[in-house]
């Protein structure tokens, strides 16, 4: 089969080839033909070791398709389904799980760089190569082989381009409105960061109803994008500030922040009001230190709320997306901005760097 392969961290291509295996089906495992994966600014820093994990590896974790063979003890979920992807699978035994946080779940991660996949030769002449799949998935491959808890049911009038999508950066943007913030109707909302994630986020807080929304970013074709999702206006960094302060409690009842530099944190705390809360929604580098003083945190009691995947348990998250789908609540075709064939991922990797692509799909048919 044909997959995309990093061989090296910091790497700025992928090697798609042709004699690639997913590997590991057995008890528990499901095995998914992929019909459309997503690309997410995560695969970009998982590529350049932003986020960790061991190479060679199969970029990817936004996907759909179907099942094609469950193993021993798999309930569920059955050949013919339709699933998106889960990256951070949960346990069901953990602490975490049991509190109904499975989002929160780390066992998954426990599995980072397990193989996934073989491919033949390659720069070893030994024999064949081992590689990863990026999170456990690795979706930039006509076929994966994965844990049952990664893969999640959707209907089948779903189509595949817009079910990858959830697979990631829309739930992770919906949520963090919904679960996390709970954006209440009427609340004045500012979401640092117009790519996919955050776009998913002007279209929870318009979900919720927030009266103001205003969308944040240095390229002025990327936030006027943002205003068909919902957003009410389009500023540019420098223009961030002033518009804060011209709100009544001086800031923003909450501030999005869909970037992950500790930069855009410190620039979302400052337009928040005494009271708000700061969603940080964006993937960073642990290297990457956000600073506060411990007087300013006292005396302003601004809430600081990381949101992971969503803030809540990702099955349920994704089926609040597709009800919202099914309702004409959110718009997730219109995030689709180009579409490109594994071969030509390359191309894909270069629309998200230089910020001309809102989400590209790539159709693995």
């Amino acid at each position: 089969m044909r997959a995309a392969i990093l061989h090296k961290t910091g790497q700025d291509t992928l090697d798609v080839r042709d004699d690639v295996v997913a590997t590991g089906f057995g008890p528990g495992k499901v095995r998914v033909r992929l019909r459309a994966a997503s690309l997410c600014h995560s695969d970009l820093s998982a590529m350049s070791g932003v986020l960790p994990q061991p190479a060679p590896f199969v970029p990817g974790h936004e996907g759909a398709g179907d099942v094609v063979e469950v193993g021993e003890g798999v309930t569920g979920v059955a050949v013919g389904d339709r699933v998106v992807l889960c990256w951070m699978a949960p346990c069901g035994r953990c602490a975490h799980c049991e509190r109904g946080r499975g989002h929160l779940c780390v066992a998954s991660l426990r599995r980072l760089g397990a193989p996934g996949f073989r491919f033949g030769g390659g720069e070893s002449a030994g024999g064949p190569v081992e590689a990863s799949g990026f999170y456990g998935t690795g979706t930039f491959a006509e076929e994966v082989v994965v844990d049952r808890d990664a893969v999640i049911t959707v209907p089948a009038d779903l189509p595949y381009e817009l079910a990858a999508l959830i697979g990631c950066g829309v739930t992770t943007g919906i949520g963090a409105a919904v679960h996390t913030a709970r954006v209440e109707p009427g609340a004045s909302v500012a979401v640092i960061g117009a790519g996919g994630v955050g776009v998913a986020a002007v279209q929870g807080a318009r979900v919720c109803g927030a009266g103001r929304i205003a969308v944040v970013d240095p390229v002025v074709s990327r936030r006027e994008r943002a205003l068909a999702f919902g957003a009410t206006e389009a500023l540019a960094p420098e223009e961030l500030k002033a518009a804060a302060k011209a709100l009544p409690g001086g800031g923003f009842d909450y501030v999005f922040e869909a970037v992950g530099r500790a930069a855009t944190v410190r620039a979302g705390y400052d337009a928040t009001r005494r009271g708000g809360a700061v969603v940080v929604i964006g993937a960073g580098a642990q290297d990457d230190l956000a600073q506060f003083t411990m007087g300013e945190l006292f005396f302003n009691e601004k809430r600081l709320l990381p949101s992971l995947y969503g803030g809540a348990p990702v099955p349920r998250t994704i089926a609040l997306v597709v009800e919202l789908w099914r309702a004409g609540r959110i718009d997730l075709a219109g995030m689709v901005t180009h579409r490109v064939g594994l071969a030509d991922v390359n191309e894909a990797i270069a629309q998200m760097r230089g910020g001309e692509a809102l989400r590209t799909v790539v159709t693995l048919d």
